[in-house]
């Protein structure tokens, strides 16, 4: 089968993503064996799917996804009956009219997405293959119902220890990411190496998930803190890296520039001021210093996260003095471009370590460059 990449990378799939199938798997079953055997329901179909959709969802949307399959599922439910016992069960009329009402009924209060999915698709299981009989009606609301509670249940049993570890996790990766590549532009500049330099151009311009990823993952956090009331009083604490992810996002954009503009530098042929590397080498220090403080922070571990702070405004200023440096030389545009990007750069990656201090943090890289105080 061409679509079969082979055991080794089925194997990697399976080593990453088995907390997923065990979720599913232990939600689903949980929530057919409570509406069976504790509620007594004779066919709950809807506990188990409900379980799976809601836990099919990315994390931070979960509590919303499982009051959108209740509601959906009422939604369809109370329509299947009422035309049911209108037109009969089984006739393309009453199929024709069941889809058509329970749409229309999920657009009208605003529904999108899996909502009106689960409504049609709920209205249509009840019509086709277990019509209505009057007793079974509550049931199927009952057994969404199950489902929902059963799949936010196994997400923060998931989370319940460390709900803020996968944000952790999750920022050291992206700033070692972007660490390694702004390493490999400064290296692309050093050796005058174009393909080299194209090839961290490409990298960059695959940043953008990576800080979408970040975004999930505060949506994530999020969520776990709001189901966890023990662990609530870490709110503030993902606010701040919430506002943080904002300058991250700039900080990639910045470094896609500088990337497109080290291309074009790589082109002319002329040999690179080995200040450039040094003043993008500072930044590569101050970029993981950056992350290493937001990641403890995270981690309640403030004291750790004042330290690479610190670290990372020394050595951000440093790629600034470093690069502010070269404006007594006869620059390039394309040089003059990557100056000016480094600026940019130190800039946004100290207002996310500094959120709240934007006019100290303006001040502290110019003066650095040596511009005057405004």
């Amino acid at each position: 089968m061409a679509w079969f990449d082979g055991p080794r990378v089925a194997g990697h799939r399976l080593r990453q993503g088995w907390r997923p199938v065990l979720e599913a798997t232990v939600a689903a079953t949980v929530a057919w064996l409570l509406a069976t055997r504790l509620l007594g329901h004779p066919q709950p179909f809807f506990a188990p799917a409900a379980a799976l959709i809601v836990l099919g969802q990315a994390r931070g949307q979960r509590i919303r996804r499982a009051v959108e399959v209740v509601l959906g599922v009422a939604a369809g439910v109370l329509v299947a009956d009422l035309v049911v016992q209108a037109l009969g069960p089984g006739s393309t009329w009453t199929v024709c009219t069941v889809i058509l009402l329970t749409v229309l009924l999920a657009v009208a209060f605003g529904a999108t997405g899996v909502t009106l999915v689960q409504a049609a698709v709920s209205a249509l299981y009840l019509v086709v293959v277990a019509p209505p009989d009057g007793s079974l009606v509550p049931f199927r609301f009952v057994d969404a119902l199950v489902g929902g509670a059963v799949a936010l249940a196994v997400s923060l049993l998931v989370d319940a220890r460390h709900p803020l570890a996968p944000l952790a996790a999750e920022v050291r990766r992206t700033f070692d990411e972007l660490a390694g590549l702004l390493g490999e532009i400064a290296d692309a500049l050093d050796g005058r190496d174009e393909p080299a330099a194209v090839a961290a151009l490409t990298r960059a311009r695959g940043m953008d998930a990576r800080v979408d990823g970040l975004r999930d993952g505060v949506l994530a956090a999020g969520e776990a803190l709001r189901l966890n009331v023990r662990r609530r009083r870490h709110i503030g604490r993902l606010r701040s890296v919430d506002e943080s992810v904002r300058q991250i996002d700039y900080v990639v954009r910045n470094v896609r520039v500088l990337a497109r503009a080290g291309v074009t530098l790589s082109r002319l042929g002329a040999s690179t001021p080995s200040e450039l590397g040094d003043a993008l080498r500072c930044l590569v220090a101050a970029v993981r210093e950056a992350g290493a403080a937001l990641a403890a922070d995270l981690d309640g571990q403030e004291e750790v996260a004042d330290r690479h702070a610190l670290r990372a405004d020394e050595a951000a200023l440093d790629a600034v003095r470093t690069a502010g440096r070269l404006f007594g030389s006869t620059q390039t545009l394309p040089l003059a471009m990557i100056i000016g990007q480094v600026r940019a750069t130190a800039i946004d990656l100290l207002r996310g370590v500094h959120p709240d201090d934007d006019v100290a943090v303006l001040a502290r890289v110019d003066a650095a460059l040596g511009l005057p105080a405004v």
